[in-house]
């Protein structure tokens, strides 16, 4: 259990598990709206960003707390860990999640200083941010994200499960 999946391996992960997050996303939206009554007014939108930023960390931070994965995780084989391969405690994991923040913010951060709007160039500007944060595996000893180093945890693989024996057929009397 102490392999380090590739970097490939846990990048593929992140694309399934953006799809998951959407539909989870999806919901809370759903739900906010419903709440909120629809509401336009700009306390409201400011409010739904923040309630998507909570909503994802709790994603995250239960996944991670509760059984070591998310479910994109689990089904890469993959499970997080403190760096003496523990269960994450909730506050490793909220730190983690803050700093995963490091995928996007600076690219986010960057298009609102420079007033990019435009879905290609805002786009464009999270590509180049994902690409530089993965490098940063590259620069790690063992292949571990900045925040994970950062954080204190590592990704692991898991074993493969092996099929539970097949009963032995009833002998004929």
């Amino acid at each position: 259990m102490t392999d380090t999946p590739t970097i490939k391996r846990r990048l593929i992960a992140m694309v399934y598990e953006t799809f998951l997050l959407l539909a989870v996303e999806m919901l809370a939206v759903a739900l906010y709206l419903l709440i909120t009554l629809n509401n336009h007014a700009p306390v409201f939108q400011y409010g739904l960003k923040v309630w998507l930023f909570v909503v994802t960390g709790a994603y995250f931070v239960w996944g991670w707390t509760n059984s070591g994965h998310t479910l994109a995780m689990k089904t890469w084989r993959m499970q997080v860990v403190t760096a003496d391969h523990a269960r994450l405690p909730l506050t490793t994991a909220i730190v983690r999640y803050l700093l995963a923040w490091g995928w996007f913010l600076p690219a986010l951060l960057a298009c609102a200083a420079l007033g990019l709007k435009d879905k290609g160039q805002v786009g464009a500007a999270i590509a180049l941010g994902v690409l530089g944060w993965s490098l940063t595996a590259f620069l790690d000893r063992d292949r571990r994200f900045l925040h994970d180093r950062l954080a204190g945890t590592r990704i692991v693989v898991l074993p493969k499960k092996r099929p539970a024996p097949a009963a032995a057929p009833a002998e004929a009397a």
